[in-house]
């Protein structure tokens, strides 16, 4: 009785710790990129105008044009993307539906020897090729999860892509703009934000990677830091030529 209560407490242990995060989904690389994207190349925008020794209502402006820009630009960008590449995924998936249909005994055969090549004894493989070919939709996943290493369930949508980047960017790219939307009429209000923005966009990543906060979090704000350094020089730069 002892034994079989500690594998039922095993077993149920082992079903609350073994969930796992979607790491398939349309959304999250799409978010990620746009809110790092959008702080990131916002904040370097403003800091190179800034540089150029201009007043504060141009930086303003300039902001708020990355912000519209950049926003738009991203939810093109990723809905052109996923929707190409779902095209494709299904273009693929119509191939491997014809060939279940016009030659479904090669199909099995084809099943069987993916299943004896990783193993599997010879007529086992056949075995569990022929009933999962008899359904043909369950044949087509099974397929297309083997050949094409995707689920034709759970392609990503387009629009659920280009609506994440959009957000995203737009929301990364108002922090720096913020300070002087509240009243601000110095530089250093928005470079604060946004720098702790950088930090804390990091430390958010690091909860669906295994990097720790503090790592992930101080990685995204030297880069941001840097680019946003080196955009103010060059802005300087400029600003003394054209001057």
């Amino acid at each position: 009785m002892a034994v079989i209560e500690t594998r039922a407490t095993l077993h149920e242990a082992h079903r609350d710790n073994h969930t796992h995060r979607d790491v398939n989904g349309g959304w999250l690389r799409p978010a990620v990129f746009g809110a790092m994207d959008g702080l990131v190349s916002n904040l370097a925008l403003m800091t190179g105008v800034a540089g150029g020794a201009v007043g504060h209502q141009t930086i303003v402006i300039t902001g708020l044009a990355g912000l519209a820009a950049g926003a738009f630009s991203m939810a093109a960008g990723e809905y052109t993307s996923v929707a190409s590449q779902r095209e494709l995924v299904e273009a693929e998936l119509d191939v491997e539906r014809r060939e279940l249909r016009r030659h479904p005994q090669d199909e099995e055969a084809e099943l069987a020897a993916l299943y004896e090549a990783r193993g599997v004894e010879p007529e086992l493989a056949r075995e569990v090729a022929r009933q999962l070919s008899a359904d043909p939709e369950q044949a087509l996943e099974i397929h297309a999860r083997e050949e094409l290493g995707i689920d034709p369930g759970d392609l990503p949508s387009p629009l659920v892509a280009a609506v994440s980047s959009f957000g995203s960017f737009a929301l990364g790219a108002l922090l720096p703009v913020l300070p002087f939307l509240l009243g601000a009429t110095a530089f250093w209000p928005a470079l604060l934000l946004a720098l702790a923005g950088l930090f804390g966009c990091g430390a958010v990543v690091a909860r669906v990677t295994a990097r720790s906060w503090w790592f992930s979090g101080l990685r995204q704000l030297a880069l941001g830091g840097a680019a946003a350094g080196v955009t103010y020089a060059l802005g300087t730069l400029f600003g003394t030529v054209v001057g």
